[in-house]
């Protein structure tokens, strides 16, 4: 997995055209002033996250991150944008826009189908705490851009939700055309599955045939390039829902037996308990960022029969209970109506 996310001056570019210039944003971030002088500058998850709040809090515009997602010049689309921009429907551009993003940096744009209904959501795997309202707002708009101009309409979501409270909700259905829901459990954008079957006006095939190549060949380096650690650690995280899985398992979906999984362990100098314990502490912390999610239903998940069990461990891991961890690393939601400048916006 790529640690930083690496960004160009062609976004800081953007940015001051919208009146916030680097030096400053940097200073109200508490970023290196080393790192101005940098191009790109590689910033890690927590630096991204203070940088778009220090974006929110230098703007007077509630609707900047809306703004910032909604680029329409395709000169400043990055490569994993444009092969979502030249796909064949809005359902293809998704799947590609998920498959490639992990090239680039610890973002996953996560597809969930749910019925009638896709869930499209955006994960943050080294996240310690939750991520900006803005930056949500700049990822959600950037997949409806994309969806948007593809399909030549005005597609929307069947509905929107939205963890942090606003008091620009008329603001956000007028962009989404669609009911927002703040304050909920998650940040999603909720598509009918009839919509993943819009085709695209900007389907291009010769220059998708130019693309998608190159950014296969990066894939596919990049999964070889995993450990046998890292592809074992991802198996567990998908397997501890209510269980505790066994190598067994794990090996089963590597298409390995269970003896080679634990000679290639032991060559990389790694137990296959300490990565369960390893996947058990990165979800966890995962799961503690859900502000609806009981601690009990956290133990479940993570595969611990006793309550009690998964406390006794989480306070080995980080030296505190569940919940005093949730309250440190927990933001609370900003509420715009704070900012008088906002308010009367």
């Amino acid at each position: 997995m790529n640690r930083t996310f690496r960004l160009t001056s062609l976004f800081f570019r953007r940015l001051h055209e919208l009146g916030l210039p680097r030096e400053l944003l940097f200073a109200r971030a508490g970023l290196p002033t080393e790192l101005l002088g940098q191009d790109p500058v590689a910033v890690t998850t927590q630096q991204l996250f203070e940088l778009w709040r220090a974006i929110g809090d230098s703007s007077d515009n509630p609707a900047i991150g809306l703004e910032i997602g909604t680029e329409q010049r395709i000169e400043r689309y990055d490569p994993v944008a444009m092969t979502g921009l030249y796909a064949r429907f809005f359902g293809d551009a998704l799947t590609r826009l998920a498959r490639y993003k992990q090239l680039t940096c610890p973002e996953e744009v996560q597809i969930v189908p749910d019925g009638d209904a896709c869930i499209v959501q955006f994960g943050w795997p080294l996240a310690t705490q939750a991520e900006p309202p803005v930056l949500v707002d700049v990822c959600f708009a950037w997949v409806l851009t994309i969806g948007r101009r593809g399909t030549a309409t005005s597609l929307s979501p069947r509905r929107v939700e939205l963890r942090h409270q606003t008091t620009h909700r008329e603001m956000y259905e007028a962009y989404f055309q669609c009911a927002v829901h703040a304050g909920a459990s998650r940040n999603a954008l909720i598509f009918d599955t009839v919509d993943l079957d819009r085709p695209f006006v900007t389907h291009n095939p010769e220059l998708l045939r130019l693309l998608t190549p190159h950014l296969d060949a990066e894939l596919s380096q990049y999964v070889d390039a995993r450990s046998t650690s890292d592809r074992v650690k991802a198996v567990l995280k998908q397997l501890l829902v209510g269980q505790r899985p066994a190598m067994r398992d794990v090996a089963r979906d590597l298409a390995v037996s269970p003896r080679t999984l634990q000679r290639r362990l032991n060559d990389e100098g790694v137990s296959f308990q300490q990565l369960l314990l390893d996947a058990r502490r990165e979800l966890a912390r995962h799961y503690l960022l859900q502000p609806s999610l009981e601690l009990n239903e956290a133990a479940y998940l993570l595969g611990y029969g006793d309550p009690n069990s998964f406390f006794r461990a989480f306070h080995h891991w980080e030296g505190t209970s569940p919940g005093q961890w949730r309250a440190v690393h927990m933001e609370a939601p900003r509420i715009e109506a704070s900012a008088p400048s906002r308010a009367e916006a």
